[in-house]
């Protein structure tokens, strides 16, 4: 009988109906509630191991409850034969024999339950006291196996009913009547067998459904996981490039220059130590981000830079040396939208690092124009240098950034040579 309320439930929704799937994490416990050659038959985690499935307690337990099933019934065919005088001694000892075996046979109904099935309607229809094992080995193929099984076996059946009570009357119950009730019993078999099978492949698809829910919902938090942290190596590209590059400039100044008065060489120590006390303060941040989850650039400690801080950017610029003209048209940065001013923000840093790095001496224009509805333009130009540029390693990976910045912002991002021969990027971001 195979037990219908055995059922698992673990895990699945919405990821594509054939990718592969963890498996389940075993449930401690729960072993004792699971049909195993069912779960065997119905489930794809089972069905592909080799070699028959371990029967459980439970399936013990079911398996006796039938045997006795059969058991009984056959006993009642049996007593109701032999109060019969009109069935010759043989023949009732022939039919208790063959119902005896029939009754040991559903033992096996588990390995066979077609074969088993088939084997059982010319059974039933020589033994009388064959029919519970009849209707056991019946329910247990609308369990264990499709439909059209079942209800093969169970129309067979149903077609000798007839023929069977024709040959061997009821005293005492009329022959139509006798013969509705048979019918009435094989389909309530098939039908409760059936429905057995359908409420397990219902408990095991809502299994299926949940796995892949929680399936989807790791791949997706693994997918924030992998953004921000790509988020965050921008961030430190960005932070880190601006502060080195400082260094680099006031570091090659001292070198070049060693007999610079004593006021500049003190004024580039400063810079200098200031830049690497802030690079490693970020550098420690951004560590901490990744250490602890990997939420993102925004849960550090210090507070993120907006269109506001766009005149502090440009006067350490300018206390390193550089030429700059800030052109902000945006009278109220405070209206600005925080992630628009802080994309604005490092669109600028970026900008004016590369300017310092490749462009040595030329001066620099920030220009900063919008208002809300109209979004944010904002533009960093350097015409080329008035000298000899040494060469400078660079990856392209902060255009590539400020790239995806703009982008993921809403907007987006340019650069490239300028009509004078210098090089200018822009960018328009959404505002309002």
């Amino acid at each position: 009988m195979g037990g219908a309320n055995g059922q698992r439930c673990v895990d699945l929704s919405t990821v594509s109906d054939t990718a592969p799937l963890p498996k389940p994490p075993p449930v401690p416990g729960r072993r004792w509630f699971l049909p195993s050659a069912v779960t065997a038959e119905l489930d794809p985690d089972q069905s592909g191991r080799k070699g028959r499935p371990k029967r459980t307690a439970r399936d013990w337990l079911v398996d006796f409850a039938c045997f006795l099933i059969a058991v009984t019934v056959g006993l009642i065919g049996a007593d109701e034969m032999s109060g019969n005088t009109d069935i010759p001694y043989a023949l009732q000892a022939v039919d208790q024999w063959l119902g005896a075996l029939a009754c040991a046979a559903v033992w096996l109904r588990r390995r066979w339950p077609v074969g088993l099935a088939v084997a059982m309607v010319p059974v039933c229809f020589i033994s009388n006291t064959a029919g519970g094992a009849g209707l056991v080995a019946l329910f247990t193929v609308a369990v264990h196996r499709p439909f059209k099984y079942a209800a093969w076996t169970g129309g067979a059946s149903a077609a000798l009913l007839p023929l069977f009570y024709w040959l061997r009357p009821d005293p005492e119950v009329p022959y139509v009547l006798i013969v509705a009730l048979g019918w009435l019993l094989t389909a309530t078999v098939v039908g409760w067998g059936t429905l057995a099978r359908s409420k397990r492949q219902l408990m095991l698809s809502l299994r299926d459904r949940a796995r892949r829910a929680e399936t989807e919902s790791a791949l997706r938090a693994e997918q924030a996981q992998r953004l921000a942290r790509e988020a965050i190596a921008r961030e430190m590209h960005d932070v880190l490039a601006h502060r080195l590059t400082l260094l680099s400039v006031h570091a090659g100044a001292l070198e070049f220059r060693p007999d610079a008065p004593q006021v500049e060489v003190a004024r580039a120590a400063g810079v200098i130590r200031e830049s690497a006390h802030e690079a490693l303060q970020d550098l420690r941040e951004i560590i901490g981000v990744l250490r602890a989850s990997g939420d993102g650039p925004e849960e550090s400690g210090r507070p993120q830079p907006t269109l506001g801080a766009l005149e502090g950017l440009v006067s350490e610029s300018r206390e390193a040396g550089m030429k700059v003209t800030l052109d902000n048209h945006v009278t109220d940065a405070g209206t600005v939208p925080a992630s628009v001013g802080r994309t604005a923000y490092r669109i600028a840093q970026e900008g004016l690092t590369n300017a310092r790095k490749h462009a040595p001496g030329a001066e620099v224009t920030v220009t900063v124009t919008g208002a809300p509805g109209d979004g944010l333009t904002i533009s960093v130009h350097n015409p080329p240098p008035p000298g000899d540029v040494p060469h400078v390693p660079g990856s392209g990976q902060g255009l590539i950034g400020l790239t995806e910045r703009a982008t993921l912002a809403g907007g987006h991002f340019e650069h490239g040579p300028g009509e004078d021969g210098g090089f200018r990027v822009s960018a328009w971001l959404p505002w309002g």
